[in-house]
């Protein structure tokens, strides 16, 4: 485990919750210290941090890997900031693109041609952890003269489709 500031002062914001706990309980200062010497790492491994894991919405970013991002399509909200970062894909050709990502999952809908956007590809992310998450994270490709020229990350509200209709 790497010590770091910020794990040194949760460690002490638990410390002395448990001592200011256990100081209610009993008034001998010295065994409050103690009890809370010895129960803190328990405390802050086992309920501070995962509470602090499911109210945060941290999560590890990677490089790029077209096979990872192929095969695994629920992680790939972990590689989409790296691709915009290093415009990997900016410039790159329709076919280029199909060969690093894959197929297309769907095309934007152009409401002055009343029809689905050739120029716009639409490619899932997954759900990003976090306890009040409510969103899936998609990105839109676009396309001028069979080149990349943005790529805009976007969030759309989980739906459930049912299966017996």
């Amino acid at each position: 485990m790497i010590i770091t500031p910020l794990l040194v002062i949760f460690l002490i914001v638990v410390f002395v919750l448990l001592f200011l706990f256990l100081n209610t309980v009993d008034k001998r200062k010295w065994l409050s210290a103690i009890i809370s010497l010895v129960l803190t790492p328990f405390v802050f491994f086992f309920m501070f941090y995962p509470f602090l894991n499911i109210i945060s919405s941290y999560h590890h970013q990677k490089y790029f890997n077209s096979e990872a991002w192929i095969e695994e399509p629920a992680l790939r909200y972990e590689m989409i900031d790296n691709i915009i970062k290093t415009d990997t894909l900016i410039g790159a050709s329709k076919a280029n693109v199909k060969t690093l990502l894959g197929e297309v999952e769907w095309l934007s809908w152009d409401d002055a041609q009343n029809a689905h956007d050739n120029n716009k590809w639409n490619y899932g992310l997954g759900i990003e952890p976090g306890a009040f998450n409510d969103k899936k994270e998609c990105v839109e490709i676009t396309f001028k003269n069979d080149k990349v020229i943005s790529i805009r990350p976007y969030q759309e509200e989980i739906t459930f489709e049912n299966e017996k209709k």
